[in-house]
């Protein structure tokens, strides 16, 4: 069976570029969940009822009312392998409840993968849009252009008094999630982290690990949202996000100053020390590679490896996930095969 053209490349083309204070923010996302008002919720839905919702939103889709997003990939995941879901969700492409619990689940995907589109998830529909860098204006705008496309092809379920009506309580009223992607090493070194992310969560937001809820913050990635969409305008929405994480990008930037006005050797050590061992070694679990990984980015936005850029990394994030290195192997790897095979790569990437 070929390979989805997803499956090729580690790096999805939006995050070869990159966007204003990328150096902090890896991505900001918009999702945005609606549903069918002629269709039972995906959970109380029955199978026709299920494939009745793909061939609805397939069909704007094939219609060419997507044009305007470029070339687009249409999937049906009964058609995927369990390996073809699990790199799209290691990109993250679609969700791990798509990935693993949909039934009659597709994806409609532009060819830079900077837009997904979700069918028959917790909802029948939703609007993925990543943009590089911090960004999440926008994402919000291109994401509310398709929404507008969707909606002038279907009827949404929608109630007067609490707007778009979804699966979760928690999406119910503009159905928006924003995110941000914030890589804080230098507030994790400092031991500043907690206590700024306990001021975020009190200002409505939340903060996740890299893959979304109940993932672990492995490599210092940080996943920042927001918690509510109901009472809320969109703009409201988006105006507490920029203004928190813009703060956030602050803290970042003052504590990598201190960082090196005050421990410049012990930095340097931890960072070198880190680039050696990726370098060199011959089996690297997926915790330890976030972590050096990690330490290698604070010191190339440093200046201390000037021989890196940011493309390289963010594959390296990709392509060190358990599914794409059984993907770009061609079979399937026990524990210590893929960290054996993760260590290869990475060596392989660093030589370049």
């Amino acid at each position: 069976m070929t390979k989805p053209d997803f499956a090729e490349h580690a790096l999805s083309p939006w995050m070869r570029k990159e966007g204003p204070d990328s150096d902090v923010v890896l991505s900001s996302r918009i999702r945005i969940a609606r549903n069918l008002r002629s269709f039972p919720f995906p959970m109380l839905a029955t199978p026709a009822q299920s494939e009745g919702v793909v061939e609805q939103l397939l069909g704007i889709a094939e219609s060419g009312r997507l044009n305007g997003l470029g070339p687009i990939h249409t999937y049906h995941l009964s058609d995927l392998t369990e390996l073809d879901k699990l790199v799209l969700v290691e990109k993250h492409l679609i969700s791990p409840a798509l990935a693993s619990e949909s039934r009659n689940g597709a994806l409609i995907l532009t060819r830079n993968e900077d837009v997904s589109i979700m069918i028959n998830e917790e909802d029948h529909l939703r609007i993925q849009c990543l943009y590089p860098g911090f960004q999440i204006k926008e994402a919000w705008e291109y994401a509310s252009k398709i929404d507008d496309i969707f909606e002038e092809g279907v009827d949404f379920a929608f109630d007067e008094k609490h707007g778009y009506l979804t699966s979760c309580p928690t999406n119910v009223g503009t159905g928006i999630r924003a995110s941000v992607m914030m890589h804080l090493p230098a507030l994790v070194l400092t031991g500043q982290i907690n206590r700024i992310l306990s001021a975020v969560t009190q200002v409505g937001l939340a903060v996740r690990g890299i893959y979304g809820e109940g993932s672990e913050a492995t490599g210092n990635l940080f996943q920042v949202s927001n918690q509510i969409t109901l009472g809320q305008s969109e703009n409201e929405i988006l105006d507490n996000l920029y203004a928190v994480a813009r703060q956030m990008i602050g803290h970042e930037k003052a504590a990598r100053e201190r960082l090196m006005a005050e421990s410049r050797p012990r930095l340097e050590d931890r960072v070198e020390r880190s680039y050696g061992i990726l370098s060199h070694a011959r089996i690297m679990d997926s915790k330890e590679a976030a972590q050096r990984l990690s330490d290698i980015r604070l010191g190339m936005n440093l200046g201390l490896l000037p021989g890196l850029d940011q493309p390289t990394l963010n594959e390296l994030i990709v392509s060190t996930q358990p599914g794409f290195l059984q993907q770009a192997f061609g079979e399937p790897l026990n524990p210590e095969q893929r960290d054996m095979t993760r260590a290869e790569i990475i060596r392989s990437r660093l030589a370049t």
